[in-house]
């Protein structure tokens, strides 16, 4: 089977998106390239009966080459980011996650940026810029994304939900969940009062900080 670890792989992360209360019912979606090709939850499929091969593989110019069922309406976001996003740290873009996380989407009503309440946001950028809102599965969504994405590694979607990438499903997904966290204590420090915010020059330092996190 083509893209069979890929497949496998999307399987599990489309089904830890429900588990994780990042998606409801058949919302959200995620892909996983390997060179040309990149295999994408299908649409409108229940996550938890999925399996790697109901998973749609397409070639880079959205041409469907194996798989009988239709990829995600989103497909052209997906694509949008492994043609023209970039790392900026010059990593592989392998790998994206969208989600439509409670309080990420409510942040996204509220703001163009989200605020600096953790330095965890840097794991994605030096800010993460809320994406103007365009109707789901156009191109005019995925340009509005890429505009918001640029020399980050995601973005809010206005009124919509969130996207990350990564050099594997297991980092853009844990960009989603950090994401999602940020926002939902933003929401509930605002609800309280009136949060302190890092300044920007802190959550650069911390851009910088993370190139060096890990396990080498």
């Amino acid at each position: 089977m083509i893209l069979a670890k890929e497949r496998l792989a999307v399987c599990e992360f489309a089904r830890r998106m429900t588990t994780g209360g990042l998606v409801v019912g058949t919302s959200g979606n995620v892909s996983a390239r390997q060179g040309e090709l990149i295999a994408v939850t299908p649409t409108g499929v229940d996550y938890a009966g999925l399996r790697p091969e109901d998973v749609p593989v397409v070639h880079l110019d959205g041409k469907i080459v194996d798989g009988s069922l239709e990829p995600t309406s989103e497909l052209p976001m997906h694509l949008a980011v492994y043609r023209q996003a970039a790392d900026p740290d010059g990593k592989a873009v392998s790998a994206v996650v969208h989600t439509h996380s409670v309080h990420a989407t409510a942040v996204s009503t509220l703001v163009t940026e989200v605020p600096a309440i953790h330095y965890m946001l840097a794991s994605i950028g030096p800010t993460v810029r809320v994406a103007s809102y365009a109707t789901y599965g156009t191109e005019e969504l995925a340009k509005t994304m890429l505009e918001a994405m640029e020399g980050r590694r995601g973005c809010l979607l206005a009124n919509h939900g969130t996207i990350t990438f990564g050099d594997s499903l297991g980092s853009a997904y844990s960009r989603a969940q950090q994401l999602e966290w940020a926002c939902q204590v933003w929401l509930t420090a605002r609800a309280a009062g009136t949060p302190n915010l890092l300044p920007p020059a802190e959550i650069e330092h911390v851009v910088e900080k993370l190139r060096g996190y890990g396990q080498r």
